[in-house]
């Protein structure tokens, strides 16, 4: 295993453990004018283009893919922009641990798959293995079953509170 591609698919997660059990820093480090999802999700999309790079480093692409990475590819990308449509950008970047009122949803995906966004971002890694080394799927499923379980223990008292 290359051990860039390896700590370039792995980079976004400790900025995510961080975020999720330090909000208040966050909150403090945006400043009173900076929306901290808003900025969190600048970070992440950075992240992720990283996260493409190193993978792509290691994969050889052919075409066609097979018939497999259709349904695996739509069906996960159609959760991730259902989630973000129904959460918007404060839902999905951690609004609710820096302090926002988010609503809680019950639309599908919600209450009928658990973590639709994780779930829907490991269906799109899977749709990738003709192309990819196993070990780069696992490694990044990995990272998103590790935030699943950190996300899982959040505590309302450790949220931030706004900068007045």
């Amino acid at each position: 295993m290359g051990v860039f591609a390896a700590v370039g698919v792995l980079l976004p997660f400790p900025y995510y453990y961080w975020l999720w059990t330090n909000p208040q820093a966050w909150v403090n480090l945006c400043g009173k004018d900076k929306n901290p999802s808003k900025v969190m999700s600048y970070v992440s999309h950075f992240l992720k283009l990283l996260q493409f790079i190193s993978l792509f480093s290691v994969s050889t692409l052919s075409w066609p893919p097979p018939l497999y990475f259709w349904p695996l590819f739509g069906f996960g990308q159609f959760l991730n922009f259902r989630v973000y449509q129904l959460l918007g950008e404060s839902g999905t970047y951690y609004g609710v641990r820096f302090g926002k009122n988010i609503p809680w949803v019950t639309q599908f995906p919600f209450g009928v798959i658990q973590d639709p966004q994780y779930v829907g971002s490991i269906l799109s890694l899977f749709a990738c293995l003709s192309w990819t080394p196993f070990q780069y799927i696992l490694l990044w499923t990995l990272g998103y079953v590790f935030m699943i379980y950190v996300e899982s223990k959040e505590d309302p008292a450790t949220r931030a509170k706004p900068i007045s």
